[in-house]
This record gives C-alpha cells, sequence and structure tokens, in this order.
C-alpha cells in the first residue's frame, strides 16, 4: 500500500463539496465509496459501482432520485468503525488516533482502496474537519477544503431536515459555544439564524486550526462560488493538487455537470433583511478573511 495516495473532500455541509466531490470522482484513476456500499457493505464490490458511476450520465446520478454516487459512508463507518467519526461532538484532533480507533479507520480504506486498485482513493467529510486525526492516521492525506459564504450555508441549514439548531446548543451536532459566541447568541435573542451562523463560524475556526496544522503544501481551500463561476479552471486545479492528470474523457464529464449561479444571493430573501443584517454583523470578519464581501 506504499504507492496508495488518499485525499480527502471537506467542508462545514451544504457548502458545494458534493458537487466538486461528484466532479472528481469521475476521473478514472480515483476510488471512492458509493452510496450502496454506505447502505448495504460490500466494499469489495465497489470497483464495479465506481466503474458504473463514471459510465452513468451526470443527469442520472444528480441528487433527489434514486441514483449511484460517491457517499459520506456515515452508515458504513458506524457499522465498521465507530460513530465517533460520524458524529463527533467537537472535531477530532491527532490525539483521538488511539490504537483501537486508528486500526479500523486505517483498515477501513485501506481495504476499499485496495479492492478499487485506483491511484488515488477520495472521501468526503462534513462538519467537522477531522483532518489532524485523518493525518496521524493515513500521512501525507491531501485535503481539498470548499467554502462557501456563510450567510448561504447558515440559510440553507435552517431548511433541512436533519439540521438540529433548533434545540440550541444543548442539542444540537456541534457541542458548547465558547463563550464569545454564546454572549453573540444569548444577545440576538437566541436567534435560530444567528445560531446558523454561528455554526458556520465554529467549524470554520476548526478548519482554520487544521489547515495550520496541516501546512498549506497539502490543503488547497476553493470557493464555491469560484467553481460555479468557472467550472474548469478551478477543477483543473483541484487535479493538479491532487497529482490527477486531464483527460478528454474527465472533460466530457465536467461538461455534463450544472454548476448553477443564478440563486447565489438568495440567501437573503430566506431569511428577511433583518436576520441578513444580524448574519452581515456578525460573520464579517470571517467572510472576508476568506474573501466575501460583506
Amino acid at each position: 500500500m506504499s504507492d496508495q495516495r488518499f485525499a480527502f473532500v471537506l467542508g462545514t455541509g451544504r457548502c458545494g463539496s458534493t458537487l466538486l466531490h461528484e466532479v472528481v470522482a469521475r476521473h478514472p484513476d480515483v476510488g471512492f465509496v458509493t452510496n450502496v456500499d454506505d447502505r448495504l457493505g460490500g466494499g469489495r464490490a465497489g470497483r464495479l459501482q465506481t466503474q458504473l458511476y463514471r459510465r452513468l450520465p451526470a443527469a442520472a446520478t444528480r441528487k433527489g432520485r434514486v441514483r449511484l454516487a460517491p457517499s459520506e459512508a456515515y452508515r458504513a463507518l458506524d457499522r465498521e468503525v465507530s460513530p465517533i467519526i460520524s458524529e463527533p461532538v467537537r472535531d477530532l484532533e491527532a490525539a483521538d488516533a488511539v490504537p483501537w480507533l486508528a486500526e479500523r479507520f486505517r483498515s477501513f480504506f485501506e481495504r476499499r482502496a485496495a479492492a478499487q486498485g485506483a491511484p488515488l482513493f477520495l472521501h468526503k467529510f462534513t462538519g467537522w474537519p477531522r483532518a489532524r486525526f485523518v493525518d496521524r492516521v493515513l500521512p501525507e492525506s491531501r485535503f481539498v477544503h470548499v467554502v462557501r459564504d456563510g450567510r448561504a450555508v447558515a440559510a440553507s441549514w435552517l431548511q433541512t431536515d436533519w439540521w438540529r439548531g433548533h434545540l440550541g446548543p444543548e442539542g444540537w451536532h456541534f457541542g458548547p459555544l465558547p463563550s464569545d459566541y454564546e454572549k453573540e447568541w444569548e444577545g440576538s435573542g437566541r436567534s435560530f439564524v444567528l445560531l446558523a451562523g454561528l455554526a458556520w463560524k465554529l467549524l470554520l475556526d476548526a478548519f482554520d486550526v487544521a489547515r495550520q496544522e496541516i501546512g498549506d503544501e497539502r490543503w488547497l481551500e476553493v470557493r464555491y462560488e469560484d467553481v460555479l463561476d468557472d467550472p474548469r479552471a478551478r477543477t483543473a486545479e483541484v487535479l493538479e493538487f491532487l497529482g490527477l492528470p486531464w483527460t478528454d474523457d474527465f472533460d466530457s464529464s465536467v461538461g455534463a455537470f450544472t454548476f448553477d449561479r443564478s440563486r447565489a444571493g438568495a440567501w437573503r430573501s430566506a431569511v428577511g433583511e433583518a436576520a441578513a443584517a444580524e448574519l452581515d454583523a456578525s460573520l464579517a470578519d470571517h467572510l472576508t478573511r476568506h474573501g466575501y464581501d460583506v
């Protein structure tokens, strides 16, 4: 397994990481866990599943229908590794890679990579980055961090059926808020819109720490909006970072995907002007740091 390479697409969730993951997974040199493996197991059949995915038209693999597609594989990780990976209350660090957990995690990916025989095995995680844990278990992995405007992420989270922010920090996905974020939330009258924005900041803080420890040589940040504006250029940047050649077949695959920029500002009407102004003020420093206008 010394020549096997691993890479991870990371994001907060509702950030466009699925689109980028599914585009890069069309490359013939990439292996990945499928949603069939996630639900039914049988990771050794993954090679046939990944080959079939690349042969299917992009329209047949879109969300919202019965489909074959790359998966974050949280069901499979729960079965074969631990819920610590799928639902941690905080980011996973290098110190969390204790021997029993590290061995299960390593085995999960190495077995699938060996079965598929692709030079690069690509996986996606959303929520906490988990990058420092991954780097301890699978050294020299590369990380592609997909960032999206936090105001759009917050508005999208609020409209999903899995977002648990309505339960407050006592019952949601991310554990207690840092004291300064807690004060912001209380000062807002416990606004759910602001809480979603604070969750984005909380995660971005974790990504910043992970990036500092991993180093820029193995960390690439890509803005979702830039992917929509110029999908070929941004995808080419990702492929170069991952050591993958651009091929004619892959070029055709990229052209078959839909990159829709038309609803980039829809978050403001979704939350209303008062809450939008609250998000603008709260997220301003983080947004500016990642190149967004406020």
